[in-house]
């Protein structure tokens, strides 16, 4: 009896900590069914509002104290975001906020800043998003003068540093690089440009020449058109007083002069061209599936009717899409959708599901029936309820902590809602009918408008997309960058040819260039980097024309990348895992650009050799030859008195992202009749990359 009434006390206090009331006489009562039992309603909710001061020259304060911790934070959401950069710069907010940061200020450098917050436990950070910006703090009570005053420097003098700008730039060019690693991340990225459009500033993207247009000017013109106190929303939370703290930030503040006012984003939305669209990936045996058309805003009166209908469809582990598509069909173990709301504009509407190859064709009709039983079996009245319930369970654990009360408040106040929007959201969802639910499905839900995108490899299909209706094939190659060495020329010329002739001759003749079937070198690598410079010792063995072995010993361990037209991985201390295609093809170009294979390939008209013009390395007045082997671009500088390459220049990826990297050569020596440089001085996109020292060439090594 005594262990039966400890039971009951443990229940029903997990049950008031779920804010479910009183429970225990409910639970001491003896009842057949559990659904006799009683549950009161919930109890009202009332969070703590922050303290609302707004400057007179139009910043808008919010102060919430939290005495449980010593800690003070701090979040400036400045408006002017992504959506407002030029396309022919996109990229530049993202830049801008990194720099912003790690560029310091006037007086100290960011390093600097970084050893002075690393003692103080402090940070100050920087960050973007698609409509703002944001500076934020976060420090000990004790440290708040001296971590605030950072703070407001950066704020409102940051310097932008221009060796932290390429570090920036550098970064965003390997995001570029790596984007079509992940499918998820491509199915997404493409899905958005179908729904708002492939120019909408709601999808566009950064590509390499736009971050090389983005200059240090304009970072510090961003910075003054947007970084206005009127343009500016501050939250603090935490362990102070809220009179002093409003003294500190109008003395902070107070005399900052009001800025222009920004003109509002004309922005049209059109939705989607419906369809079936393709996205080829060959690397993966799994499909990713997106259906996508336009949302909604969250001011939209319909709101809390989407909310439940999204409840009862996709939006939770009891929803239709999983109940059916997972639990029963088997075709899916994630998969989920709804009506997507936005602040201040159009969300979007997407069912997102992964399935295996061979079940595509059956997933996309599993998708296309539980749209259609939105219509042919509406949602019942137990559903309506369940999703109710979950939400309104749920709604409290949302907003759990003043800090998240914060955010929410500063949410309403950035987009222009009723200060009590929050409050709202309960009641609204409690008036949601039946009747609200089936109306917001037929209103917003139209299959026959729906873009569908599939990700995956089309030879495994168990139906052919073609079965659904024309199908538009996806181009989601990444544009080379422009320069000297990106793109390949696209034929070859006779002085190319004349001048390939020389190259061969000076590494040995072409009978001994076509008697090398493998190659296998040792060198010592000082690598230079923005991290700092690194010994590593590498191996290379390829396998011409298209295998290729690399082991590096470094200083976090031996690393060993294989890459074949087939397969590619790589292994490191921390596991092996695939390289995909992306990967894998950037370590096969460079087999393809590699001295020997290119001369391997004189006769081949995949190649091509064309001289574009002269230039001078060092003393000596070289003639450029650019070569496209078989759409790897390289281009080489050549001695046209001794046929010797002195320089080689190419566009790659490789682990320290993406760079226009630059060779020069010199030390050349002989390897059983073949002449190899075996010095290099490397530059990536200008800086000092290190140098490299072949100590070993093995010819044709046993594989």
């Amino acid at each position: 009896m005594r262990r039966r009434n400890a039971d009951d006390c443990r229940m029903w206090l997990c049950l008031a900590v779920l804010g479910l009331g009183s429970f225990a006489p409910v639970v001491n009562a003896q009842v057949s069914d559990w659904k006799q039992i009683r549950i009161p309603p919930l109890a009202p909710f009332h969070p703590q509002e922050p303290r609302r001061v707004e400057l007179p020259n139009g910043m808008v304060i919010f102060l919430q104290e939290d005495h449980e911790l010593p800690l003070v934070r701090g979040t400036a959401r400045i408006r002017g975001g992504s959506r407002d950069e030029p396309a022919a710069k996109a990229g530049l907010v993202q830049i801008y906020a990194d720099v912003w940061r790690t560029g310091g200020t006037k007086d100290q450098t960011g390093d600097a800043l970084d050893d002075c917050l690393a003692a103080r436990a402090a940070r100050v950070e920087a960050g973007a998003g698609v409509d703002s910006t944001h500076l934020s703090w976060d420090c000990l009570k004790d440290n708040l003068d001296e971590v605030f005053q950072v703070f407001v420097e950066l704020l409102q003098e940051p310097e932008f540093r221009e060796d932290k700008i390429s570090v920036a730039k550098q970064q965003v060019d390997t995001a570029i690089a790596r984007r079509n690693d992940e499918p998820e991340g491509i199915a997404a990225r493409e899905a958005q440009k179908l729904a708002y459009g492939a120019d909408s500033p709601y999808a566009r993207q950064a590509e390499y020449a736009t971050v090389a247009a983005v200059t240090r000017d304009d970072l510090v013109n961003w910075h003054r058109k947007y970084v206005h106190p009127n343009n500016i929303v501050l939250g603090v939370v935490g362990d102070f007083d809220s009179k002093a703290m409003e003294e500190k930030l109008r003395a902070a503040f107070g005399s900052w002069e009001k800025g222009p006012a920004l003109p509002p984003l004309q922005v049209s939305f059109q939705g989607p061209k419906p369809g079936v669209y393709f996205v080829q990936k060959d690397d993966v045996d799994q499909s990713n599936i997106r259906m996508v058309a336009l949302g909604i805003r969250r001011d939209n009166p319909d709101f809390y009717a989407i909310e439940v209908l999204n409840q009862i469809f996709g939006g939770s582990f009891s929803s239709r899409l999983i109940e059916d598509i997972r639990t029963k069909k088997g075709l899916a173990y994630d998969v989920r959708g709804g009506i997507g709301t936005a602040f201040d504009h159009p969300g979007l509407f997407q069912i997102s599901m992964g399935t295996k190859s061979g079940s595509t064709a059956a997933a996309i009709q599993a998708l296309d029936e539980e749209i259609d039983g939105l219509k042919t079996r509406p949602p019942t009245a137990e559903e309506l309820q369940k999703a109710k319930d979950s939400i309104l369970n749920s709604f409290v654990f949302e907003f759990d902590s003043k800090a998240k009360v914060l955010a929410e408040r500063m949410n309403y106040e950035f987009y222009g809602y009723p200060p009590d929007f929050l409050e709202r959201y309960r009641a609204g969802i409690e008036k949601v009918t039946l009747q609200d639910v089936q109306r917001v499905a037929e209103k917003y839900i139209h299959k026959d408008q729906l873009a569908v995108l599939v990700l995956g490899k089309a030879s495994e299909f168990d139906k052919p997309l073609s079965s659904f209706g024309p199908v538009t094939t996806m181009d989601v190659s990444i544009p080379p960058r422009t320069g000297s060495s990106a793109k390949p020329s696209a034929g070859s010329n006779p002085a190319g040819r004349a001048l390939l002739a020389k190259v061969i001759e000076a590494l040995g003749g072409a009978e001994k260039v076509h008697a090398v079937h493998a190659l296998r070198t040792k060198s010592a690598i000082d690598a230079k980097t923005s991290q700092g410079e690194f010994n590593i010792e590498m191996e290379e063995v390829a396998v011409f024309p298209d295998e290729s072995r690399t082991t590096l010993q470094t200083p976090m361990g031996e690393v060993t990348i294989v890459a074949t037209p087939k397969v590619g991985f790589m292994s490191a201390p921390q596991g092996t895992q695939d390289l995909p295609d992306s990967q894998r093809e950037e370590v096969l170009k460079d087999v393809r650009r590699a001295e020997l294979s290119v001369a391997q390939h004189a006769d081949d008209p995949k190649y091509a050799f064309a001289v574009s013009g002269t230039a001078k390395v060092g003393e000596v007045n070289t003639e450029i030859l650019d070569v496209n082997a078989d759409g790897a671009g390289v281009r080489w500088y050549v001695d046209p008195q001794t046929g010797r390459i002195l320089r080689i220049s190419s566009h790659v990826v490789d682990m320290a992202g993406p760079a226009e990297r630059v060779l020069d050569l010199s030390d050349w020596r002989e390897f059983a009749g073949i002449h190899f440089p075996t010095k290099a001085k490397v530059t990536r996109d200008g800086q000092d990359g290190g140098s490299v020292e072949v100590q070993e060439v093995e010819i044709n090594p046993s594989v």
